[in-house]
C-alpha cells in the first residue's frame, strides 16, 4: 500500500517549506523507479537481469562513476561488501589510463551516469564489452549511449533534481543509491544471507556486538559465580548459600530453580529491600513466596541485541539465561550491558 504523502505545513517559514520540498523532490525520485519496476515489464525483467549477473559473479561487483556518482558508487560498495559480496570502486579515467588491471574476468561492473554521456564512462564501457565482462548500467532511460553499451540496463526515469537550478546532482543520485541498495539486498536474498553472516563481516561495533550471541558476554555463570536456590529455602538461608567467595563480585540476584532445576523466579536486591520494609520477620519466609515468578528471559541462542530490547522494554536489570530445557545457565546484569555501550544509563 503507498503511504500517504504529507502534506507541506503552510504555516512554516520560507527556508523550512524550501526544505521539505526539496526532501519532496528526492522521494519523487525513488518513487519514479519503483513505478517503472511495477508498471512496466520490460524494466522489472531488467532487474531480474541484473540480479541474476550478480548472483553468478564468482570475482567483484565494480562500482564505477564521475563526480557525484562515483561517490555513490563508492556507498554502495561498501553496503555490496557489508553483505558478502566482494566489492571495490574503480575511477573511470584512470581505468582507461592504467588500472583496467583492477577489473577481472569474472568480476561484474556496475556503470553509473545520470545522462547516460559522461564520456569516461563510455570509454570504459566500451572496452569492457569487448572484453566481454557483464556490465550494469544505471542512467536514466534505456535508449543513452551507456544503455546500449551495457548488458543490461536499469532506468532511473527522467526527474527534476532537489536543485531549484535544476542542475545540482540531488533526486538523481538519491534515486541511483536507491537502486544500488536494492539490487544488494536483492543479491543477499538470493544468497540466503543471514545475521549470522552479517556478523562475520561486522566483528566489531554496536553492529558486530548486537549480534553476538548472549552466552558469548555472561559474566555471571552457574556453577561459577552464579547462585541457584531451591524456591522452597527460606530467605535468610538462601542469602547465606548465595553469599559470594571473598574477593569475587557479587551478582544483582539469585536464581530461583524447582526440584527439577527448571526456573521458576528470580530473588533480586529490590525484592530484599521490598521484603525487609515490609515483613516483620523477612529472613523466615520462603523465597520463593516473595521472588518474582517467571520472569523474562533469554536462552542460550539468543543474541545481545535481544538483551538491549528487553532492557528498553521492559527496564528489568537481571536478565535469567535457560538452556533449551529452561535449566539457568548465566545471568546478564544490566552493568554489563552498560559497560559493552550496548545500552545507556
Amino acid at each position: 500500500m503507498k503511504a500517504s504523502r504529507p502534506q507541506i505545513n503552510q504555516a512554516l517559514s520560507t527556508e523550512h517549506a524550501f526544505i521539505c520540498e526539496a526532501l519532496v523532490a528526492e522521494t519523487d525520485a525513488i518513487e519514479s523507479v519503483i513505478r517503472r519496476i511495477t508498471d512496466n515489464p520490460s524494466h522489472a525483467k531488467h532487474w531480474t537481469e541484473a540480479v541474476d549477473i550478480l548472483e553468478n559473479c564468482s570475482g567483484h561487483a565494480v562500482f564505477s562513476g564521475m563526480g557525484k556518482s562515483g561517490l555513490i558508487g563508492a556507498k554502495i560498495s561498501s553496503t555490496f561488501s557489508s553483505i558478502g559480496q566482494p566489492s571495490h570502486v574503480v575511477h573511470p579515467a584512470e581505468a582507461v589510463h592504467g588500472d583496467l588491471g583492477s577489473i577481472r574476468r569474472d568480476d561484474v561492473v556496475i556503470l553509473m551516469s545520470y545522462s547516460g554521456t559522461t564520456e569516461e564512462v563510455l570509454n570504459l564501457a566500451a572496452i569492457l564489452r569487448t572484453d566481454g565482462i557483464p556490465c550494469i548500467g544505471i542512467s536514466k532511460d534505456d535508449d543513452t549511449p551507456l544503455a546500449k553499451l551495457c548488458t543490461v540496463h536499469l532506468a532511473i526515469g527522467s526527474l527534476s533534481e532537489a536543485c531549484p537550478l535544476n542542475l545540482a546532482p540531488t533526486a538523481s543520485t538519491t534515486a541511483t543509491l536507491a537502486i544500488g541498495d536494492a539490487l544488494g539486498l536483492a543479491l543477499s536474498r538470493r544468497r540466503n544471507f543471514t545475521a549470522d553472516d552479517f556478523h562475520k563481516h561486522h566483528p566489531g561495533g554496536m553492529l558486530g556486538i548486537g549480534l553476538r550471541t548472549i552466552t558469548e558476554i555472561i559474566r555471571f555463570k552457574v556453577g561459577e559465580n552464579l547462585p541457584v536456590i531451591n524456591d522452597t529455602t527460606k530467605v535468610g538461608e538462601a542469602l547465606t548459600l548465595a553469599r559470594p567467595a571473598q574477593g569475587s563480585r557479587r551478582a544483582g540476584a539469585i536464581l530461583l530453580v524447582n526440584d527439577s532445576g527448571n526456573l521458576t523466579g528470580i530473588f533480586t536486591d529490590g525484592d530484599l529491600r521490598r521484603l525487609v520494609i515490609d515483613d516483620s520477620n523477612p529472613m523466615e519466609r520462603c523465597i520463593g513466596e516473595v521472588a518474582t515468578h517467571n520472569p523474562r528471559r533469554l536462552t542460550s541462542s539468543s543474541l545481545v541485541r535481544d538483551a538491549k530490547q528487553l532492557v528498553a522494554e521492559y527496564r528489568v536489570d537481571e536478565i535469567p539465561i535457560v538452556d533449551e530445557d529452561n535449566v539457568p545457565i548465566g545471568l546478564i546484569d544490566v552493568q554489563d550491558l552498560i559497560a559493552m555501550k550496548v545500552v545507556t544509563e
